[in-house]
């Protein structure tokens, strides 16, 4: 059984099942070696390098592993600090948050939902309406130009009309 009940889809309609092994293998067969630092051994890429940093173009920020919406461009913001910010999630079930204390500070890290990518972290200091600042590191994302179909990396079906 694959519906909201269960936990796997979420409220927008992507399957948010954990891709098999053999699926994160292929998956990740072609990550380059920062983001295999980044986004499998949860890494931070440095601050001003990202190349999604200064993107103002209208589309979806997907995960680069598994292809997952992550956020939106209407949600994004240039908060000063070197990371492309977002102050909402594409879909609150998409990004998952787990206590994070590293570096000796405590921080909530974010990961892909369905195939557990490190992200970034989230701070409480972002603009209204929410007051959240997703810090994301540009190799975790992919951008995805409004009009142009949203990856299916893993065939199943997910919806492409967001």
């Amino acid at each position: 059984m694959n519906d909201a009940a269960t936990g796997h889809t979420s409220a927008t309609g992507y399957d948010l099942r954990h891709p098999s092994d053999a699926e994160m293998k292929e998956l990740t067969a072609g990550l380059d070696q920062d983001e295999i630092r980044v986004l499998l051994h949860h890494g931070t890429e440095r601050p001003f390098c990202g190349t999604l940093l200064d993107n103002k173009k209208t589309g979806t920020y997907v995960c680069r592993v598994c292809g997952l919406p992550l956020f939106s461009s209407n949600h994004k913001f240039d908060s000063g600090t070197g990371w492309p910010s977002f102050f909402a999630p594409f879909d609150p079930a998409h990004v998952a948050n787990l206590r994070d204390s590293s570096h000796g500070m405590i921080r909530v890290e974010n990961r892909c939902a369905r195939c557990d990518s490190h992200l970034g972290h989230v701070f409480p200091d972002g603009p209204p309406p929410t007051g959240t600042r997703f810090c994301m590191n540009s190799v975790s994302l992919e951008f995805v130009e409004a009009g142009s179909p949203l990856p299916d990396r893993l065939g199943r079906g997910d919806p492409t009309d967001h």
